[in-house]
């Protein structure tokens, strides 16, 4: 798992916002996320959404509402890890979020009882 956090290419940020997930075949899956960076996002959903499927992802993050396709890249339990497909507005609008939310959450920065993240 540790060779998997280290793999990545960019940092990921906690973010607590519920998230609409649209497949092609099943109506609108909700759930919550966990973490996102510049190239994608997990979320916890309690319905099944196939690994390698391309899906719609909307959410809201501190700058705006995302909207945003995506390919479900893994899953273990109820997470799921969700990688952007698509240079966009949105994209734009994830990357400034992840550089406030660096910010937010540097540990040198936090005061007690902040919650980053938290929309």
């Amino acid at each position: 798992m540790q060779a998997l956090a280290d793999a990545r290419r960019r940092p990921r940020f906690k973010l607590d916002a519920e998230i609409r997930v649209y497949t092609r075949d099943t109506p609108v899956v909700r759930g919550h996320t966990v973490d996102i960076s510049e190239s994608g996002i997990s979320a916890m959903l309690r319905v099944e959404v196939p690994l390698d499927a391309v899906v719609r992802l909307e959410f809201d993050v501190l700058l705006g509402s995302v909207e945003i396709s995506a390919v479900v890249r893994q899953r273990n339990a109820f997470r799921y890890g969700f990688q952007f497909l698509e240079a966009s507005t949105a994209q734009e609008t994830i990357g400034r979020t992840c550089a406030q939310l660096a910010l937010e959450q540097s540990p040198h920065l936090q005061l007690p009882g902040d919650n980053p993240g938290k929309i």
